[in-house]
């Protein structure tokens, strides 16, 4: 099996994530790194600002200031000693949309965006996308 880019790995992946997540409307990969979108699938043609904010609302979920602190006390407390960081996923319900942030196991520096429509069945959306991305991880060479 030929191995695969990362830049081939993200772009598989978005359009993985829109054909097998139910109700799934947009999904991306932000680059924890850079704070910047790395690819991008949607339904609808978004304004560039409107995904440039998504990527900076990803990066401050997992890595503000006020979050990378509260990490730091509970590895403190609990006696872990892992560059590893705490939070992995996070589900955001919006008046009309589902927003499901979950950061690779493969390599940390990458979170996946998945945005389903409302009236998605939550359990099949977690399902679905752990299964998209624990395909995903098995394509990324540990950094």
């Amino acid at each position: 099996m030929a191995e695969r880019s990362l830049s081939q790995i993200v772009t598989d992946t978005v359009r993985d994530f829109r054909h097998q997540v139910p109700e799934c409307i947009a999904s991306g990969w932000v680059d924890m790194s850079t704070g910047m979108l790395l690819v991008a699938d949607t339904l609808d043609d978004h304004p560039p600002e409107i995904l440039d904010l998504l990527a900076a609302a990803t990066f401050d979920l997992f890595q503000g200031r006020n979050v990378t602190m509260i990490e730091d006390v509970w590895k403190t407390q609990r006696g872990v000693r892992s560059d590893r960081h705490y939070f992995q996923e996070i589900l955001i319900n919006s008046d009309n949309l589902v927003h499901l942030f979950m950061r690779s196991a493969s390599n940390q520096d990458l979170v996946a965006v998945v945005v389903c429509r409302r009236q998605v069945n939550i359990g099949m959306l977690f399902a679905q996308a752990r299964m998209v991305m624990k395909q995903v991880d098995t394509g990324f060479v540990p950094v």
